[in-house]
């Protein structure tokens, strides 16, 4: 018996719809989905009160990488960029998917419920999740250079 790869997704109210459909979608495809909220549709709530413990669970591999969307996907990119570790991309594109783990080791993927439409949504995921990191030594130096800023932060 195998035990499945554990992927962290949040959402607050604008991406909750999205991230509930994206959770089914992960069981489906052998995946263990770790939720960390927002557990119910709630108008009110804010997008790093999500992001934020998903990113230190990326960060301190709790688990193996993780999805964050909101609204357009650009406050739980920033949000989630701020916890050392993290290199996270707003992603709307396939290419960019599992180019930025390629390339840049790319570890949370943002989304925005209110503007990618559920295909596509999984599309980018799989991309993202099947991705490997190439570690070609131009990379390597790169990240070594980003590691090195938050050090120093």
């Amino acid at each position: 018996m195998s035990t499945l790869i554990k992927i962290g997704i949040c959402a607050d109210h604008g991406g909750f719809e999205l991230k509930e459909k994206i959770k089914s979608f992960l069981t489906e495809n052998q995946f263990e989905p770790v939720d960390y909220g927002a557990m119910e549709l709630n108008n009110a709530d804010d997008f790093p009160d999500f992001v934020i413990p998903l990113a230190k669970a990326v960060a301190s591999k709790e688990v193996f990488r993780g999805i964050a969307i909101c609204g357009s996907g650009v406050g739980a990119c920033v949000a989630a960029n701020k916890i050392p570790g993290i290199r996270a991309a707003l992603i709307a594109d396939y290419f960019s998917a599992h180019q930025g783990v390629e390339d840049d080791d790319m570890n949370l993927i943002c989304l925005g419920g209110r503007v990618t439409g559920y295909a596509i949504a999984e599309e980018l995921v799989l991309a993202f999740l099947n991705a490997k990191f190439i570690g070609a030594e131009r990379h390597l130096r790169r990240l070594e250079k980003i590691r090195n800023l938050e050090d120093r932060a």
